[in-house]
């Protein structure tokens, strides 16, 4: 998806190992890792982060809403950018969707954010209310200098993710992630136990196991 946005604009995406990053590059403007990453591990990516600042390199970290219940979040590592998934969050799988997302960003950065963000303002008696801010959207300006454009809208599923958060609060959630991390660890030395190699170091609720004696196709045959 980044390739694809990106192609248009004339900006160059490389993927690749954050650790072999050419910090003098100067065209370099932003990094996107992500933790727990695709095969579960964990990352603690604070020193990277402090880099890209040195460097005046903007920083985007993907992460697992249930997994920052326990563990240390990428905005307490220096991130300037975090974004995911909110389907941990009370929403099925779905075969892939509808899910809704959820991102957020440093101050300098929030007049960059496109979408609906929601504010405190008052009413015609003086009253609190809330609008609809920090907007450049394609309908009040000219479409070349909108940050957001006309898109899916997943509000029933960002509601569904706030009031599931609202109802266990903060308490609920690190029960739920506990209970998670703890099915995992189970699985992992079972696993381990009959002869199986864990390749995680540090991991959340994915593993990623090299089986002995049979081959991932073979297992994949087994169980159909």
């Amino acid at each position: 998806m980044a390739k694809t946005r990106a192609e248009p604009l004339k900006i160059k995406v490389f993927v690749g190992d954050p650790n072999l990053i050419d910090w003098g590059d100067s065209s370099l403007c932003g990094i996107l890792v992500q933790t727990p990453d695709a095969m579960g591990m964990l990352h603690d990516f604070t020193t990277l982060f402090e880099k890209a600042k040195q460097h005046g390199v903007v920083s985007c970290c993907g992460a697992d809403l249930m997994a920052s219940v326990l563990l240390k979040p990428p905005g307490e590592m220096g991130a300037d950018v975090v974004l995911g998934s909110a389907q941990r969050f009370g929403a099925p799988l779905g075969f892939g969707g509808p899910h809704a997302a959820f991102f957020a960003v440093k101050e300098e950065f929030k007049r960059l954010i496109p979408g609906r963000v929601m504010g405190i303002s008052k009413d015609l008696t003086g009253c609190p209310a809330t609008r609809m801010a920090l907007q450049t959207r394609e309908q009040r300006i000219k479409r070349e200098r909108a940050t957001s454009n006309i898109c899916t809208s997943q509000a029933f599923l960002a509601n569904v993710a706030a009031f599931y958060a609202i109802y266990h609060g903060s308490e609920g959630l690190k029960e739920i992630a506990s209970e998670m991390l703890s099915k995992a660890k189970i699985l992992s030395v079972g696993l381990e136990s009959v002869g199986h190699t864990v390749v995680n170091g540090a991991f959340f609720d994915t593993i990623t196991v090299n089986l002995k004696g049979i081959t991932p196709e073979e297992y994949v045959t087994c169980c159909v």
